[in-house]
């Protein structure tokens, strides 16, 4: 993994807990290139979102080893950018001052970086909208918003936590369009994750699938669609196909999950009564 931009080796994470330790994470090895677009997918409480904020450095890993750029992840960097579910907007302020929001904390200078910012909100199609609120904007609108603050000061990671989850269908299948869009002019290595299926295959360069309980990765799935791709390329053959192995993966990943608490259960109650 000397290689790799991003390298996770052995990651787990457990909680402890009142009744005992909660392992989220059991072993999580996986490595990225620069530029590459990688998916997280996987059901629901299988450590997703988890194994991002250990790669943003907001959660400590309980073992293992998380390297960007070939330095250890030990805090939040500034070559990362952060897009959660919520758009997270300062309700106070205009659509550009929440863009210019990270240069302040970073306390890098303004008048370097609003040209950027300004270009980034036309990229998206926000131009005439800078001095808005975010109340006056779409949920759509805000999560663009959003992309442009996380990429204001030019992050060579981009780390998003199911940002088009909250957007109805129509909008969601925009906002895939716009973010592609985006990363084909400004090329970031990008850590996505999700609960679809075909956003995950239309947007990455590969998908790991996340299983089991505690989680670990269960496949690694190369997505070797050309870009830039035309939304139309989901009506096709072979991005049918790579659905399907997806999906097949999960559900046999869960069915066996059951199989094995059902079995523990099992032999608890044996236990007890025999």
């Amino acid at each position: 993994m000397s290689g790799a931009y991003i390298a996770a080796t052995g990651v787990g994470k457990t909680y402890p807990t009142r009744s005992g330790p909660l392992h989220a994470v059991a072993d999580a090895t996986f490595e990225a290139e620069e530029g590459q677009f990688i998916s997280l997918l996987g059901p629901s409480g299988c450590g997703k979102s988890t194994l991002l904020m250990m790669l943003a450095g907001l959660e400590g890993q309980s073992k293992g080893t998380l390297q960007l750029a070939g330095k250890p992840v030990s805090g939040p960097r500034r070559d990362t950018g952060i897009i959660f579910q919520d758009a997270t907007l300062l309700p106070w302020r205009s659509v550009l001052d929440n863009v210019m929001f990270p240069i302040e904390i970073l306390k890098l200078p303004r008048d370097a970086h609003l040209a950027r910012a300004h270009e980034l909100l036309a990229r998206v199609g926000l131009k005439g909208f800078e001095e808005k609120r975010p109340h006056e904007l779409s949920g759509g609108m805000r999560q663009r918003v959003a992309i442009c603050r996380a990429l204001v000061h030019d992050p060579k990671v981009l780390l998003m936590d199911e940002p088009f989850s909250a957007l109805d269908a129509i909008t969601r299948d925009q906002m895939n369009v716009v973010l592609s869009d985006m990363l084909e002019r400004y090329r970031k290595t990008v850590i996505f994750v999700t609960h679809s299926i075909r956003e995950a295959v239309y947007l990455s360069d590969r998908v790991l699938v996340m299983g089991g309980r505690p989680s670990s990765i269960i496949l690694d799935l190369p997505v070797t669609f050309t870009r830039p791709r035309p939304f139309a390329i989901e009506d096709t053959a072979e991005f049918g196909a790579l659905c399907r192995q997806l999906r097949e993966t999960i559900e046999q990943a869960h069915a066996s999950t059951g199989a094995s608490a059902l079995d523990t259960t099992r032999a608890s109650a044996g236990a007890t009564h025999g």
